[in-house]
């Protein structure tokens, strides 16, 4: 059985992968699970050399690594090579915190000494998805390993050169032998793995229906899991916004990554006194975009992933457009080769259409109008998804307040939504649980461990007679 890798800008095979045999997967888990042993009794510092040295190896080779990913998943050449400096960072940031995020903390009880320590699981298991092959994988891999856990990568299958130039990556740049494998399997593997007495827990950026099936697995196996799924984030202008800056960030926040991201801006959520004059300036900014081949610096939008998502993807635009949506711009797949879909931006959306109802993962963006503000916050919750969103207001104060009423987990003031390493990411409802990068994401991943030594010195707290 083969796994191929195709060039969604042409259609054309890049690669052809065999699919690991059953002694290959027992070999990287094996590989794992005994580095495992010695990588956890590492120092904080020899952890820290090891990504600082990966840091500069992935900023070195920028221009490779993201040739690499332009021709397997479509993005534009300058996001990818940006997407390998935002690992570098990513690496730097737990190389230079991770001894302080898990160091000791002593806690005061009736002991003569207790503290709480941070311990590493094991082999964490990342699945993983195509749409940023790398960032991914190190948003995971750089906290999971300071820790001293070690991991094995599942990639999806059509960005698997990717996955094993990550692999090639770790060794190069020092990394002990096991501390980071990759596996070449189809999804229908991805429970075996799950299931493996080698793998102590699991964390997956993917799909709804991934995450549903992932969570069932580790739940059977009592595995740790994390799961950063779907999105359909609101974007909300208020009244009071700054409708040219809204405007322009809205078409960066929609379009960037040729529209695939669980945290893009998916539903423009506006207020009616303004939603004319913001739709104007979205369309104009939107138009300006240019499609085309992903490995041309000037090019700001590429090909979808694969033609089936392309064309699901014009499923939901055609299907919202039948039930009244008016296509401001584009609304039809590019011309040619390659799994092309025009910018496109969808106006007169209600809360039944697809656009609205669904993720769409693809350059199309749907305006909604609202009453006001009270309107905009109930039409932003009315999704299955709470990932991540934008709030557009000039009083900040207000902005505040309305960002708790928003069942995300993340907000944005007057900004784009972008994870940074300084900062918890994850979402609520079917957008997952749990949390990845900042302290959060690090303390995922461990065992919390509590340590107690005697003799008592003082009287601890009466306990209640029903305990």
């Amino acid at each position: 059985m083969s796994i191929q890798s195709i060039n969604p800008a042409s259609g054309e095979v890049l690669e052809t992968f065999e699919v690991f045999s059953q002694a290959q997967i027992d070999e990287a888990l094996s590989a794992a699970h005994g580095a495992f042993k010695s990588w956890r009794g590492t120092t904080f510092a020899e952890r820290s050399a090891l990504f600082q040295r990966l840091a500069t190896y992935l900023r070195t080779h920028k221009t490779e690594l993201g040739r690499i990913a332009s021709l397997e998943m479509g993005k534009p050449i300058t996001e990818s090579e940006a997407e390998a400096e935002k690992c570098a960072w990513n690496c730097e940031y737990y190389a230079e915190n991770a001894e302080h995020f898990l160091a000791d903390e002593q806690i005061a009880t009736n002991a003569t000494e207790s503290y709480v320590s941070y311990l590493p699981l094991g082999v964490v298991l990342a699945l993983m998805p195509w749409n940023y092959p790398y960032w991914q994988v190190i948003r995971a891999a750089a906290p999971a390993l300071m820790a001293g856990n070690t991991m094995v990568l599942k990639h999806a299958s059509n960005v698997s050169r990717c996955a094993l130039e990550l692999e090639r990556i770790f060794r190069e740049s020092g990394f002990p032998e096991g501390v980071f494998r990759t596996v070449l399997v189809p999804g229908a593997e991805t429970g075996a793995l799950i299931a493996d007495p080698r793998i102590a827990a699991v964390t997956l950026t993917g799909s709804e229906e991934a995450g549903v099936a992932v969570a069932s697995t580790s739940g059977r196996h009592l595995k740790k899991h994390v799961l950063e799924l779907g999105g359909s984030d609101a974007f909300i202008v208020l009244a009071d916004a700054d409708l040219d800056a809204a405007a322009q960030t809205a078409a960066r926040a929609r379009f960037q990554n040729n529209g695939q991201s669980c945290i893009a801006a998916k539903r423009f959520i506006v207020v009616e006194s303004v939603a004319e004059a913001f739709e104007q300036k979205f369309a104009e900014a939107a138009a300006k975009l240019r499609l085309g081949d992903p490995l041309h610096y000037d090019t700001q939008v590429g090909p979808v992933a694969r033609a089936d998502l392309r064309d699901e993807l014009d499923r939901q635009v055609q299907t919202s457009v039948k039930m009244g949506a008016r296509v401001l711009i584009g609304g039809k797949p590019g011309e040619g080769k390659g799994a092309f879909y025009q910018p496109t931006i969808l106006a007169n959306v209600t809360t039944d259409m697809p656009v609205f109802r669904e993720e769409t993962f693809g350059p199309a963006a749907a305006v909604i109008r609202a009453r006001d503000t009270e309107h905009a916050i109930e039409l932003a919750n009315s999704s299955q998804f709470g990932l991540g969103g934008n709030l557009w207001t000039r009083n900040i104060e207000r902005g505040r307040t309305l960002a708790r009423r928003l069942e995300s987990g993340g907000t944005f003031i007057n900004g784009m939504t972008a994870s940074d390493p300084r900062l918890p990411f994850g979402g609520v409802k079917h957008s997952g649980y749990g949390r990845e990068l900042s302290v959060f994401g690090i303390r995922e991943f461990v065992n919390v461990q509590t340590v107690w030594i005697g003799p008592v010195v003082s009287a601890a707290p009466a306990t209640p007679a029903s305990e």
